[in-house]
């Protein structure tokens, strides 16, 4: 392995081509998987300054604090990337839900077959 990106200490971060990074954030105490986002070259900058969660919004093609409005900050306690640098690991301390329907987490449903079922 002679990639620096994938070896060495350097960040990095590979973009894809709309310029956005996968992000996925798990609690801290719990290690359950709250939510995936993604996050573009500003969201990982402000939430590394500032120790709170940012994303970049697809959907409304805007960058966004979590929890700006609702008040259910993501604390990122710790952050990790992964090896070839293409996705942000944020272990976190949840104020509150963090999914927009008020759920605990954005997977609380699995998949039994073809139907989906509440995750307990």
């Amino acid at each position: 392995m002679s990639d620096p990106r994938e070896t060495g200490l350097v960040l990095d971060p590979k973009y894809d081509a709309a310029g956005l990074i996968t992000a996925v954030a798990t609690d801290r105490v719990t290690g359950d998987v709250l939510m995936l986002a993604h996050m573009n070259a500003e969201a990982l900058a402000l939430t590394v300054e500032t120790g709170v969660a940012h994303f970049w919004s697809r959907s409304r093609a805007a960058l966004w604090k979590k929890g700006e409005t609702s008040g259910h900050v993501l604390q990122v306690r710790d952050m990790r990337i992964d090896c070839d640098q293409d996705a942000v690991w944020l272990i976190v301390d949840p104020a509150g839900p963090a999914c927009h329907t008020g759920a605990r987490s954005c997977f609380y449903r699995r998949i039994e077959g073809d139907r989906l079922a509440l995750a307990e």
